[in-house]
């Protein structure tokens, strides 16, 4: 990975991140007027294709066919690597089945400041693909939720398969688990930061499970069991907290006057710009481009689709 500083422009003053080092300095000092806001997202997820090898009861993804083109997807990258944007996560589906990832990581590290994630269940990484990979990623988010059998009843593959692949995903760069805390997942929580711990991951994200078509997301009692649990951790790895469904949950917020569209947007498979990736609506991206479109998503009422609004 070529080394990069990357700088963006906000109301909490100056932001400097190098993605190889992943070092963040925020100069706060400075006061810096609106109109010299850098105008892209600080960090922008993209589901690259719906296609997924896996069907996990929980997954909030849009099931119909849909892949984003390569051609497409650097045009977007050179837009927001010129406006400010820091960090792109790409997911899915399983952005390991698209059969460009290693292309794209490779040109937004030869052509961008921008630092690459991307999120996966690990089971489509092979040999070849890991190699092409290394060193043209950040990080790496493994979703494990659960171990032993739960994992296996929830994810329909076999824990042993998953564990087995980690050093491989170790190889590409360091990594950390995303993990759906449900009544199902939560009992196996110290299990799974030792086993993540064990195989070197570093950071344990939690992901209270939103509310899907069919399911009503995390109920009460296992929130209550989250919070206590969360309060007392004294665990080997790093804890993070999706800001979806942490409610009272502790959090780590040091750019607080940098929210919304001004923090994080997400493009789904069919070019959909959206809020997050669990919201529903959004606006298609024009020929005017990202930053265009951004005025556009507006608050939208949950009734109204995108399809009005592009």
């Amino acid at each position: 990975m070529k080394y990069a500083l990357n700088y963006r422009s906000g109301p909490d003053g100056l932001h400097l991140y190098d993605r190889k080092s992943g070092t963040n300095i925020l100069l706060d000092e400075f006061e810096i007027s609106s109109e010299n806001w850098s105008p892209a997202p600080r960090q922008v997820s993209i589901a690259l294709t719906n296609a997924c090898n896996l069907q996990c009861p929980f997954c909030y993804a849009p099931k119909q066919l849909a892949e984003l083109s390569y051609v497409q997807l650097q045009t977007w990258l050179d837009e927001l690597n010129t406006n400010g944007c820091l960090g792109i996560g790409f997911g899915g589906g399983e952005p390991t089945l698209y059969k460009n990832l290693p292309l794209l990581c490779d040109y937004i590290n030869n052509h961008t400041k921008l630092a690459v994630t991307f999120t996966t269940n690990a089971h489509n990484l092979s040999v070849s693909l890991a190699d092409q990979l290394k060193g043209r990623v950040a990080y790496v988010r493994v979703s494990m939720d659960g171990v032993g059998e739960t994992y296996e009843i929830l994810r329909g593959k076999s824990f042993a398969s998953l564990c087995s692949r980690f050093e491989r995903i170790r190889s590409i760069a360091a990594f950390g688990i995303n993990y759906v805390v449900n009544s199902q997942t939560f009992p196996d929580l110290d299990e799974a930061v030792m086993v993540a711990a064990d195989h070197g991951a570093t950071e344990l994200l939690l992901l209270p499970e939103l509310p899907t078509p069919g399911r009503e997301g995390i109920d009460p009692v296992s929130v209550s069991n989250l919070k206590e649990w969360v309060y007392s951790y004294s665990g080997p790895l790093r804890l993070s907290v999706s800001e979806a469904g942490a409610d009272k949950l502790p959090t780590c917020d040091p750019l607080v006057k940098e929210k919304g569209l001004r923090s994080y947007a997400h493009i789904d498979a069919s070019g959909i710009l959206k809020r997050s990736s669990f919201d529903s609506v959004g606006v298609k991206i024009g020929d005017g481009g990202i930053i265009k479109t951004l005025s556009k998503l507006r608050p939208i009422p949950v009734e109204v689709g995108y399809e009005n609004l592009a």
